[in-house]
This record gives structure tokens, sequence and C-alpha cells, in this order.
């Protein structure tokens, strides 16, 4: 026993080198207007389909594919082009795995979502990323000037988080034409507040892949679901990495009636976007600077006092997001879109910190 070494195992180089991800999350009992959750509830029937759920219904492992075909129904697709995940973390997760192999390349503008190079930076491969055009505008020249044969995974967030800001279907096109050896994901996931979509592309594009969540428009978070649609050669090597019972049995007992009930989606989504306008609205009022959103979010410069401007916020009921540290971001904070009696209280809260801090427009 005492010429054993007191030391754990090395993880692999890829996993050393990989960035940490701490969501700011915990003490979350406020109005939240930081993670770009619906901020009110899922649909009633989901609360509904969950009472029905049998503690028998718990000893089984989970099927997934009768609700493939019901998205891929909702879709246009076939069930074949679908493939549920847990969350659309684990989607970009098995992307990743499936297709960097040593010495490929992703390509990925920014600031984007964290998760994309965390989950690449765990490959073999390696990241490139290209900074956003000005003010924040999808740097589509330049992401096409990048494609190279070494090329293999481009990932695109339509609308773009954290900045709001989209790509263009000729675009998206453009990218996928010239890049026919790679993966180009368009992530979908604020699909709702923006209503325009590649999905229906799927299987005509080969190399397209689309993601969706049921986080943000159906209020489904906390069960972590989410969505690939890819065409059928590749989503078989999809399927081939996927762990086969990652999407657990809630999540799929609460994705029927929350499609099912398309008017709470559609209700949900318009007090979001009305809610936007006016929030907008009041932002200009108080000569806040921010970047064109058509999300359910808006990325504003407060500047030096970005901190200080948070824990205003905080303190008053209202949780947003720093995103100061984000390529090309400094001083920046993003702020969900709720409905419109929140973004009331947002408001409030809003010209409240602004003046305890002594903000000005500089």
């Amino acid at each position: 026993m005492s010429n054993l070494r007191m030391t754990t195992p090395a993880p692999r180089r890829a996993v050393e080198r990989m960035k940490e991800y701490h969501p700011p999350l915990g003490n979350r009992n406020a109005l939240r207007l930081d993670f770009n959750e619906n901020t009110l509830a899922c649909s009633p029937r989901v609360l509904e389909a969950l009472q029905r759920v049998t503690a028998g219904d718990l000893t089984r492992y989970p099927e997934r594919a009768e609700l493939e075909e019901l998205v891929a129904t909702h879709l246009g697709l076939n069930a074949e082009q679908v493939l549920l995940t847990n969350g659309v973390d684990e989607a970009i997760h098995v992307l990743c795995q499936a297709f960097i192999d040593r010495d490929d390349v992703m390509l990925l503008p920014v600031p984007t979502y964290s998760m994309y190079e965390i989950y690449a930076s765990a490959t073999d491969g390696q990241v490139e990323t290209i900074l956003a055009a000005d003010e924040f505008a999808f740097p589509h020249a330049a992401l096409m000037a990048a494609i190279k044969p070494r090329t293999k995974l481009i990932c695109i967030a339509n609308p773009n988080s954290p900045t709001g800001a989209t790509v263009t279907r000729e675009q998206i096109l453009s990218i996928a034409d010239k890049a026919p050896h790679a993966i180009v994901l368009v992530d979908e996931a604020y699909f709702h507040f923006l209503g325009e979509t590649v999905v229906d592309l799927i299987g005509k594009v080969p190399n397209l892949v689309v993601a969706r969540t049921f986080s943000k428009a159906y209020g489904l978070a906390g069960l972590r679901l989410g969505m690939l649609a890819a065409a059928e050669e590749t989503m078989h090597w999809l399927r081939r990495v996927i762990s086969p019972y990652s999407v657990n049995a809630l999540a799929l007992a609460c994705l029927k009636p929350a499609i099912a009930d398309q008017s709470y989606v559609d209700w949900y989504v318009n007090e979001v976007k009305q809610a936007r306008q006016d929030f907008l609205a009041s932002l200009d009022a108080l000569q806040v600077h921010y970047w064109p959103t058509k999300a359910n979010f808006v990325l504003v410069q407060i500047g030096e006092k970005h901190k200080a401007f948070v824990m205003a916020m905080r303190a008053r009921g209202v949780l947003t997001r720093d995103r100061s540290a984000d390529p090309g971001c400094d001083g920046c904070v993003r702020i969900t879109i709720g409905i419109r009696e929140q973004m009331v209280e947002g408001v409030k809260a809003l010209r409240a910190s602004l003046d305890e801090i002594g903000w000005r427009k500089s």
C-alpha cells in the first residue's frame, strides 16, 4: 500500500485544453431575464401529461422513435431525418464527435454560443474563429474566405446569441455550396421569434444540419430536449454516436402535448414580440445603445459599469447576463425579453439601476 502513488490518471490532452463553462446559475428566484428561457410557463397540457405519468412508466427505458416521427411530421420531414437529443448541447456534442477528426477545423463566427467551441475543443480538431463584422453583422465574406479543405464543421446560430444578428437563406446556401466537404450547422434555437427557417432544405442540401430546442418558446428548458434534422446519410452517423437513451421518459411524455398546443406557443411568441418592440422603444427613450434583434433577447451597451448594472438589476429582482467577456462585447449586457407584464417591471428596474450606477450615455 505504501508503494502506491496517490495521484489520479490524467485526462486526454484535449480535455486539459478545454475551456470551462460556468453558467451563473443558482439563486434565480427572480425575474429571469438572463438565460433566454421561456420566462413564464410551459403549456398547461404539458403539466396534465406529467400528471398522467405512472410509477411503472419510469421503470422502462425511454423510446423516442415515435416522437421523432411526430416531430418530423410537424416539420414536414421524414422520421429518418430527425434525431431527438438531450438539449441542443448534446446535439452539438454529437456532431463534434461524429465529424471532427485530428487536424479538422471548425469555423465559428464569434461572439456566439459558448458550447460550440467547448465541445469542439474536446476533440483532436481545431477551432478557427471569425470575428463578427461591424455592428455584430454576420461575417459572411470573412467566413467564406476561411473555408479550406480541412474545414469539417461550420456552426451558425440564427438568430445569434448574444448579439441577435441574423443570417440570410442566401448566405447559408452559399456557405453550404462552397463547403460541400463540411457539415453546416444552422442552430435555430430562437426560430420562433424570427420566423425564418432552412429546415425545408434538409435532404436537398446534403451537408446542411438544423438544430432546434424546446427550451425557449415551448418552455421545457428543465427537461433538456432538443433535436437535429439532417439528411439520412448524415443521420446514420449521428445515431451511431448518440446514446440510445439520452432523452428521458418525462421529456418524451411532455413533447407531444407541447407540440399539439400550437395556440399556446403562438400566444407566448406574440407576447414576446410585442414586449420586444416596447422594450426597445424604452431603450431608445433612455438613449441606451443596443443592437437589432430578432430573438427573445437584446444586447445592450452599458460600458465600464456593466458589472455594477447587473448587480443593481439583481438587487431589484431582475436577472440579466453580463456578456462583456465575449469577443468584441466589452461593456455589453444581454437582457432576455419576457411577456409584456414582466417587461414593464424590467423597464422600471432598468431606469432605477441606470440612475443608481450614475450611467450616462457616452
